[in-house]
């Protein structure tokens, strides 16, 4: 079995992976006024979806008791995502502003992902997956 803190980044790669990958295809499919903007909540979606499920499963070995406790469990993990998806964002813009460039855009995109996945471990560790199988 791989080690947690290993397994977890190998996650985070191909969260970022998928959200920047849709960021990509999305400013490839549209190239109006509102391109950038679109595409990083296109690609926020994308990575939430995916490591949603991937930490649930393998990170925090969790199970909801219902349909219902899933549910609360996503709302609970998105509103999570919520925090860490504004120093995304910011840097992502930062970099956008400071070097006026799409690569140097997905470079501060990845920065900003990978501080923002330390923080979100910590907070879904504390505040979401509190148990290996909750009980609802």
């Amino acid at each position: 079995m791989m080690p947690l803190a290993l397994l977890y980044t190998t996650f985070a790669v191909v969260s970022i992976a998928a959200n920047l990958g849709s960021q990509w295809l999305s400013n490839q499919l549209y190239g109006g006024p509102y391109r950038i903007a679109l595409s990083m909540l296109v690609g926020t979606g994308v990575g939430l979806v995916v490591k949603y499920a991937l930490d649930k499963r393998w990170i925090f070995r969790f199970q909801a008791s219902s349909a219902q406790h899933e549910a609360k469990t996503f709302v609970l993990y998105s509103l999570m995502g919520v925090i860490t998806t504004f120093v995304f964002w910011g840097m992502e813009v930062l970099f956008h502003w400071l070097f006026a460039g799409e690569v140097m855009r997905y470079v501060g995109g990845l920065i900003g992902l990978v501080i923002g996945y330390i923080i979100k471990y910590m907070l879904d560790k504390r505040l979401v997956f509190i148990n290996k199988k909750a009980v609802a």
